[in-house]
């Protein structure tokens, strides 16, 4: 029993600054602005270990690796702190390649869940301050799908398009898991 009450504490609490990180992340790849309620609340609570960390690893291009480099350490302690409870001693490689699959898979998570609240937004008030961020993390991906998937009546279908083949890219992702677990 307090093994299991260890295991969800440590999931919660790594896949919940995981996800924050990730979202700095892509905001800063993706050109969010952080001037709103969400990239401020971001920028508050990883603020505290992303300067540190932005000292050891420079950026590249735009990219903010620090960051990604902090939420692949972060997901790799808590891969192997659940692991270690479960009482399996993980190996080192197929330790971090999970990490790195399980970024690819949160980030895909994300990136539907922004597509939806988007979607669902844009039904009940579709001027909301949000608006704007959720714009700019779906627009370089429902753009190009756009190009060849016309709206129906006055219906946009491509986020239905898009989920459905992020879901597609998911179940591949997630079969990659046991193979590059065992490694």
């Amino acid at each position: 029993m307090l093994g299991q009450i260890a295991s969800f504490l440590i999931d919660t609490v790594v896949t919940f600054f995981v996800f924050l990180l990730l979202l700095r992340f892509h905001f800063q790849w993706l050109r969010v602005p952080f001037r709103n309620q969400v990239g401020e609340f971001v920028l508050l609570t990883t603020s505290w270990i992303v300067m540190p960390a932005r000292r050891l690893i420079p950026g590249f291009r735009g990219l903010d690796l620090a960051t990604l480099a902090l939420a692949w350490v972060i997901q790799a302690l808590g891969e192997w702190l659940l692991l270690s409870i479960g009482g399996v001693s993980p190996g080192l490689l197929g330790l971090t390649l999970v990490a790195a699959v399980d970024l690819l898979r949160y980030s895909l998570y994300i990136l539907i869940g922004a597509v939806i609240i988007q979607v669902v937004f844009s039904w009940i008030n579709p001027y909301t301050p949000v608006a704007p961020v959720l714009d700019a993390l779906t627009r370089p991906f429902l753009r190009p799908l756009r190009r060849y998937v016309p709206p129906v009546g006055n219906f946009d279908l491509t986020p239905l398009v898009l989920i459905v083949v992020v879901q597609v890219v998911l179940i591949v992702v997630w079969n990659l898991r046991p193979a590059v677990a065992s490694l």
